[in-house]
């Protein structure tokens, strides 16, 4: 019996994996909706009354520059704890000169 396999190519190994992925995104949408709140409370006390079009704007994009940068985070970290990133085949590795 080999070594088991802890990559994405291993379905129960990948249903956990991107099920991780899943409740870690959740966990930061609730943090993204924490601070972009927060984010209009702030300006709201600087400024006073937003509209709603400024409101909407602010608290929209706070999210979603939240959300992408935990989405390209975990992504990151999904590619790395699973192996994926190791299985990759450099094939420039031996046609760049380092030497200049």
């Amino acid at each position: 019996m080999g070594t088991p396999r802890h990559d994405l190519d291993d379905p129960e190994y990948a249903a956990f994996a991107w099920g991780r992925y899943r409740r870690i995104l959740k966990g930061m949408a609730l943090v993204a909706l924490l601070v972009a709140g927060i984010a209009e409370l702030v300006l709201w006390y600087w400024l006073g009354g937003l509209d709603f079009v400024t409101a909407s704007a602010t608290f929209l994009g706070v999210f979603t520059t939240v959300m992408l940068a935990a989405a390209l985070m975990g992504l990151m970290f999904l590619s790395s704890g699973t192996g994926h990133d190791e299985r990759i085949e450099d094939r420039l590795r031996d046609s760049i000169d380092l030497d200049d």
